[in-house]
């Protein structure tokens, strides 16, 4: 069996992506990829700043965002007075750490799955409050999501104020049953403050029937807008809780200043802190637009499901290269387009950089609690001869390491 018996209707969507064509890319999941159509909206809306910057930024921009955050909101199932755009996860979770109220002895929960930067995000915050960061093991392999969330609440305490944990996780890849989690830590009174930064774009996303506290997701990733595109989700009731990450004209609204741009409601600081800080270009911001029409208007679903296939097809392969079992079951409930498998002992790092200078591919390696792992990512720009070149230079690579 090999990886080309997995055929997908997708090549010509290749073409169509600005990646390098002398590399195999099957690295989406760090930084994600535009879409040439999407990046041409990008470039028109810089061009229409620069044309009458005054104009735009003065007179146009408050409407503008306003009916992108709108068309955002629809996305991921939320009320545009709910959302705010952001560069980034790592730049929303700021926001939600610095802003909660944390006193001394109050624990934050994370676990052993969450990003670098947002864990350190919450290990600062909790240094400077005299609040305890947690960070609960979550064990490998699992098998049913009440593995895992047993495995969570274990860590949960009288004084667990905030529980943190990743939509799709970053080192594992996996999908985590945060529906459950937002639910049962409600009932607690523990705030969930969930990163989203893999799910907008890879998984369908409806955050009024998820109901976390907070929520922060990426658009340049797995969306596929441009780069410098995320957002803020903030139930209502706690925006009163914000501040400002830079104090500008949105702080005491509205003033004199640009009129109403600026006339925001009293009490709901959300947009009113963040949309307005300073000169800055927001056309990545009005771009998400474009790539939620470009994935719609290619069936998105279904492209979803065939590279899901294409990457089962893969998995299957590396897993073959040991007889160390998956971390989940071979099921999309647990990973769709981007998935963490085990590789037999080596020095992962030397293994990613051979894969790189030796076969041109771009796939992150790297040591997890412990384990060597590579993560493989999948988008509709990948073919079987992706994968293909990557089972055999992973091959060439394991066997002379």
């Amino acid at each position: 069996m090999t990886a080309t018996t997995c055929s997908l209707p997708i090549p010509e969507l290749a073409e169509q992506f600005l990646l390098r064509r002398d590399m195999t890319f099957l690295n989406h999941g760090s930084f994600g990829a535009c879409p040439q159509p999407v990046f041409a909206v990008y470039q028109q809306w810089q061009r229409t700043l620069e044309a009458q910057p005054v104009e735009f930024l003065g007179r146009r921009l408050s409407d503008l965002l306003y009916r992108a955050r709108s068309e955002l909101a629809a996305f991921v199932g939320a009320a545009a007075e709910d959302v705010v755009f952001v560069p980034n996860v790592t730049y929303a979770l700021n926001i939600v750490a610095r802003s909660l109220d944390l006193q001394p002895g109050d624990e934050v929960l994370g676990i052993t799955h969450e990003y670098g930067a947002i864990e350190r995000t919450w290990r600062y915050v909790c240094l400077q409050r005299g609040a305890t960061y947690r960070n609960q093991p979550v064990e490998l392999p699992v098998t049913t999501s009440d593995e895992i969330i047993d495995q969570i609440w274990q860590g949960v305490t009288p004084r667990t104020r905030v529980m943190l944990i990743s939509h799709i996780t970053s080192p594992t890849a996996i999908v985590m049953p945060v529906a459950e989690v937002c639910r049962r830590a409600r009932a607690a009174g523990i705030l969930t403050v969930i990163d989203g930064a893999h799910a907008p774009g890879q998984i369908d996303l409806n955050l009024h029937e998820l109901a976390p506290d907070f929520y922060a997701g990426n658009c340049h990733k797995w969306l596929c807008a441009p780069k410098g595109a995320g957002f803020l989700y903030v139930r209502s009731e706690h925006q009163v809780k914000l501040e400002p990450l830079v104090v500008s004209w949105g702080w005491q609204p509205p003033t004199p200043l640009q009129g109403s741009f600026l006339a925001y409601p009293e009490g709901r600081p959300l947009q009113a802190y963040y949309e307005w800080m300073g000169t800055d270009d927001p056309s990545a911001f009005l771009t998400v637009p474009a790539a939620i029409e470009f994935q719609r208007r290619h069936n998105w679903s279904a492209m979803r499901l065939a590279c899901h296939e294409l990457l089962r097809t893969a998995s299957q392969h590396i897993l073959a290269l040991s007889d160390i079992p998956p971390l989940t079951p071979d099921d999309p409930g647990w990973w769709v387009q981007m998935r963490a498998l085990p590789l037999p002992p080596c020095d992962p790092t030397l293994v990613q950089s051979r894969l790189w200078r030796e076969w041109r591919i771009e796939v992150p390696c790297f040591t997890w609690e412990g384990r060597p792992l590579i993560r493989v990512s999948i988008q509709v720009y990948n073919t079987p001869a992706d994968v293909e070149r990557l089972l055999t230079g992973l091959q060439a690579v394991l066997s002379t390491s």
